[in-house]
């Protein structure tokens, strides 16, 4: 196996600590046994709560439960001749509160010639002491394969059918390979999970159990409130207007799907004024290229401490590359990397992480970027190879608000022909479509309170309630229009 191979490799160089990082313990404990066993080396594990355990699983493993303390254990492999593998479970809260713990550690790696026994520390999250640091080589295991993905479905179907009289799991050969890339990033145990969840449900692998899996595959990774799984997508049939947009994704789309394809498009930056319809254009691009729909939220990225907020947004890139192929809506961009962010040093050092992430990530990851102010957007984010193309998301024109005052009414199971569109797209003239819906929610109010139905003159009445935000900042608006008119693709 190639994770034993990486393991002889780390041992051979003679690094006398290894630190691995998975959630799937027991998949490392095997790898680790079966490698002791192919170097006949002794291989020993401990826990906090039995000590030290010779001899891998078996039930009749002496166990010394006096080494259940760190630092009586330590004493132990150092005085212990080698070869040995000795396995430390969940050892990193000891990496943190005892100092005394890192220093015996430390004594231990730098005489490996002299105790020749080799520390693997397994957790699902380590953080090594920079004490340590030079000393500890960092395993990555593999993760799945596309074969033993489909091993396991193979395996899951064949258990599901011997507990159900010998029926068969219903599926197709496309919605096979969908999910079977949809599961690609988990580690064994996680693909394990989404794999029953799929099948044990109803016997069948549908198109409906995608979004399922991508919410539970996401929710396995923990993304720690930052990045955000957006269950909800939308079709661009309930998107007014846009057909430059809807064309250019329309072209790209095979592309962006087929894994052979080299030259894959990296993303869009939507830029328009507020409730033009941008976040509704992201949400759209994610249901209609099928695929999940992740919402990165800069202002929760930040934090007080030191490189904390480049480590976040570092994480949730790297998440999102796990969940590929997918869209990253990165809403309202600049207002996590504008220049006249409260700690620029700050928005400097996420702007560099971005950027390297973006000039050096090969996934399947569809960058979707919304923004408002184009003056707080640095310039370097701009240009041809971060994104593919900058649409501007101008207000709607008449044809468009008709558009969508039909979508809004049909949502709200109105019969739009019932309705005098045209009247009110133009009394609608210069509001965006966010404003065009609160209209029709505030006309069902007005005419709940006279216990009517809904009609023409209550919509037309609602709009002359109200000053479109075009009329409220018309000097912000009229600038963002003329700025873009001659530097942006009309969307």
């Amino acid at each position: 196996m190639a994770d034993t191979k990486d393991l002889g490799v780390l041992l051979d160089a003679q690094i006398p600590i290894i630190a691995i990082q998975s959630p799937d313990e027991r998949r490392v404990l095997a790898i680790l046994l079966r490698f002791a066993m192919q170097r006949g080396m002794a291989f020993q594990q401990w826990t906090a709560t039995r000590g030290l355990q010779l001899g891998g699983f078996a039930e009749t493993a002496s166990v010394d439960a006096s080494l259940a303390e760190p630092v009586e254990l330590l004493k132990h492999i150092a005085n212990t001749p080698g070869p040995g593998l000795f396995v430390l479970c969940d050892f990193h809260p000891y990496l943190k509160d005892d100092p005394l713990v890192v220093r015996y550690l430390k004594d231990i790696a730098l005489a490996p010639s002299e105790i020749r026994n080799t520390i693997v520390m397994v957790s699902h999250q380590l953080n090594i002491p920079p004490e340590l640091g030079r000393l500890t080589a960092n395993l990555n295991l593999r993760l799945p394969s596309d074969e033993e993905l489909m091993g396991m479905v193979r395996a899951s179907a064949q258990d599901w059918a011997e507990q159900h009289q010998g029926q068969k799991v219903r599926s197709d050969p496309a919605t096979l390979k969908k999910l079977i890339a949809n599961l690609r990033g988990v580690s064994h145990a996680d693909a394990q999970v989404l794999v029953r969840h799929a099948i044990w449900a109803d016997g069948a692998i549908t198109e409906s159990d995608i979004p399922e899996i991508n919410k539970l595959k996401f929710d396995l990774m923990d993304a720690e409130g930052v990045l955000h799984f957006e269950y909800d997508t939308e079709r661009f049939s309930n998107v007014a207007g846009l057909s430059n947009l809807k064309n250019w994704l329309s072209l790209r789309r095979e592309a962006f799907l087929d894994e052979s394809q080299a030259d894959k498009p990296k993303g869009v930056l939507l830029l328009g004024v507020q409730g033009g319809g941008k976040s509704l254009a992201a949400k759209a691009v994610a249901g209609f290229w099928s695929i999940p729909l992740l919402r990165l939220d800069f202002g929760t990225l930040y934090n007080k401490y030191y490189g904390e907020s480049e480590r976040n947004l570092r994480n949730s890139l790297r998440q999102a590359e796990l969940m590929a192929p997918c869209v990253l809506w990165m809403d309202e961009i600049e207002k996590g990397l504008a220049s006249g962010h409260t700690d620029n040093a700050i928005a400097q050092r996420m702007l560099g992480s971005l950027l390297t992430w973006m000039a050096e990530n090969n996934s399947p990851v569809f960058i979707v970027a919304t923004s408002n102010d184009i003056s707080g957007l640095p310039p370097e984010l701009m240009r041809k190879g971060r994104v593919d193309e900058i649409f501007f998301v101008d207000l709607p024109d008449l044809e468009v608000r008709r558009e969508i005052f039909s979508i809004h009414l049909k949502k709200r199971g109105l019969n739009p022909d019932q309705f005098d569109l045209q009247q009110l797209a133009e009394a609608a003239e210069s509001f965006t479509g966010a404003e065009i819906e609160e209209a029709i929610v505030a006309a069902r109010y007005l005419a709940g309170d006279r216990q009517g139905q809904i009609s023409t003159e209550d919509v037309r009445l609602s709009l002359g309630r109200t000053y479109p935000i075009s009329v409220l900042r018309a000097e912000t608006v009229q600038a963002l229009r003329a700025w873009a008119q001659d530097r942006t693709v009309p969307a």
